[in-house]
């Protein structure tokens, strides 16, 4: 609906597809009871690893489809068009798989990628801290050789898909000593010796979306879940989110057409004063204002995601740029749609209020917007000599 048609090739339009299909059928009839409730969408993911969407991040020679980030993005719109917090049942296992995708060995993702593939268990990325969230270098969580094992040590909070995830990609400094180039990356299952599951957080928004604390107490991590060598996790974390930006992007991009369509459906359907408000220049003006920016977001997100997908190596501003922007975008159109709504977008009866709550962390995490803008300004600072 009222949206740009872009070039997408055929299989592209089918994975949309597939993903509007379950959105649509199994996801809207059960996002409110979900977010009420805050029911990890275990059923929905067993259909996402049904659909082979899980594949469609992996490459071809780990089971996988082999496609990138552009067709990851197109997926994760089109779910968080109608629950952004089921959606990141989603993209939070291809966030929790990157650091395996760019830096495992060989026998690393042949072990790991293939489950992740078939939907079999969904990954997570562990890197905040209750000390350590915009600061990464500010990591306590300590991770020490002992022969053939390291033992993780520290308290990881706010991780998406914990207590549910399988495989867990866990930042741990080995030489506390360096800051942040002591920062070393770990490949920890669920089942590993001294790992816990802590709280499970009571959100504001995404409340389908499983958020916990994960508790590493002398937690024994064989050697060869070592990501990379040691002293790289700060370089996996930074690669890791310039390729996952953008799904946080499609997120909130997809929240922000969900929030649209319910508006103008809403506008076209309310009469005041005997004529449907959409006559009211008040309120067509609000939607078109509406259109026209998730427009623009939807045009940066897709064309940084292609970029990456490219092999373009200098992404970093452009992912910033795109979480930023669709993220601002979504917050402001959520809020627009419930003024649209007046009091009606105010009641939980109709799901504009929702989107208006999930909105809210794409400004917040994988680095807040306030960083990304510090991103941007330093990528945008390395042009000078070339403007000379």
């Amino acid at each position: 609906m009222l949206k740009m048609k872009y070039e997408l090739t055929e299989e592209q339009k089918e994975l949309v597809a597939i993903a509007h299909q379950i959105a649509e059928e199994k996801i809207k009839p059960l996002r409110e009871k979900y977010d009420e409730e805050q029911i990890f969408p275990e059923e929905i993911i067993k259909i996402f690893g049904q659909s082979d969407l899980y594949r469609v991040f992996i490459p071809e020679e780990y089971e996988g489809l082999g496609m990138g980030v552009f067709e990851m993005a197109l997926i994760t719109e089109e779910i968080s068009r109608v629950c952004g917090g089921i959606a990141l049942a989603y993209a939070g296992s291809a966030l929790g798989a990157y650091p395996i995708i760019l830096f495992g060995n060989e026998e690393q993702k042949k072990k790991y990628l293939p489950k992740i593939a078939a939907g079999e268990t969904i990954a997570a990325f562990a890197l905040t801290e209750p000390d350590a969230g915009s600061d990464a270098g500010a990591v306590r969580t300590t991770a020490v050789k002992q022969g053939n094992k390291y033992i993780l040590n520290g308290t990881k909070q706010w991780i998406t898909n914990g207590g549910y995830a399988g495989i867990h990609s866990v930042f741990a400094s080995t030489n506390p000593s360096k800051g942040i180039r002591g920062m070393s990356t770990f490949i920890v299952e669920k089942d590993f010796k001294g790992f816990e599951i802590g709280k499970k957080e009571n959100k504001l928004g995404i409340r389908a979306s499983n958020t916990s604390e994960l508790i590493f107490n002398d937690c024994e991590v064989p050697e060869e879940n070592l990501l990379g060598k040691e002293g790289i996790g700060f370089r996996i974390a930074m690669k890791t989110f310039d390729q996952s930006r953008p799904g946080v992007a499609a997120q909130a991009l997809g929240i922000a057409q969900g929030a649209f369509e319910e508006a103008l459906k809403y506008a076209h359907q309310r009469k005041q004063f005997g004529q449907i408000i959409y006559s009211f220049q008040a309120i067509k003006f609000m939607i078109a204002n509406m259109a026209m920016k998730i427009e623009a977001a939807r045009g940066l997100v897709y064309n940084t995601a292609k970029l990456i997908d490219a092999g373009e190596k200098e992404t970093a501003g452009y992912s910033a740029m795109a979480k930023t922007m669709a993220s601002d975008v979504a917050m402001e159109v959520t809020t627009d749609a419930i003024q649209v709504l007046g009091g009606y977008g105010y009641m939980k009866e109709y799901p504009v209020e929702k989107m208006f709550r999930d909105a809210k962390i794409t400004q917040i995490y994988e680095g807040t917007n306030q960083i990304q803008r510090e991103v941007i300004a330093a990528q945008l600072s390395k042009q000078v000599s070339r403007l000379k």
